[in-house]
């Protein structure tokens, strides 16, 4: 793995390290990443969480209906939520993802074709099990 493609989330909680994965979702990456340049997720709140399903945030607005004023693609290769740690973009159906972004605490199937997988956790799952609704971003780290 190569450390120009980890990052790391900065939270109320803990630290959770994540691997981007630029070559099935370049896009979403790149995205994220220029978002992540600008502070935008710097103090934002972890607005859902659903036990052994998802950890979700990065709304402007912090209760999940915010967004900027653009949207980016789907980017949907033959990846699969078939184990803990997947992170994916948040969407309202096919092209709507901006800044919401979840993490799954568990196998989550259902989501497989359906939502952009562009990173992974590669430390700190215990953190993401820990978070509760409330807790925050503090910052991103490239």
């Amino acid at each position: 793995m190569s450390e120009d493609r980890l990052v790391t989330i900065n939270t109320n909680r803990g630290a959770i390290t994540l691997e981007m994965m630029p070559e099935f979702a370049p896009g979403t990456v790149a995205n994220f990443i220029a978002l992540v340049r600008q502070g935008f997720y710097q103090d934002k709140t972890i607005h859902r969480v659903v036990p052994n399903f998802v950890i979700q945030g990065g709304c402007p607005r912090g209760d999940g209906y915010g967004s900027l004023d653009y949207t980016i693609r789907s980017e949907l290769p033959p990846l699969y939520y078939d184990e803990a740690g997947y992170v994916g973009m948040a969407s309202a159906g096919n092209h709507t993802e901006c800044t919401q972004f979840f993490i799954t605490h568990s196998p989550t199937p259902h989501l497989d074709g359906e939502y952009t997988i562009f990173a992974r956790v590669t430390d700190g799952l215990e953190v993401v099990h820990q978070t509760q609704v409330g807790d925050y971003i503090k910052n991103i780290e490239l």
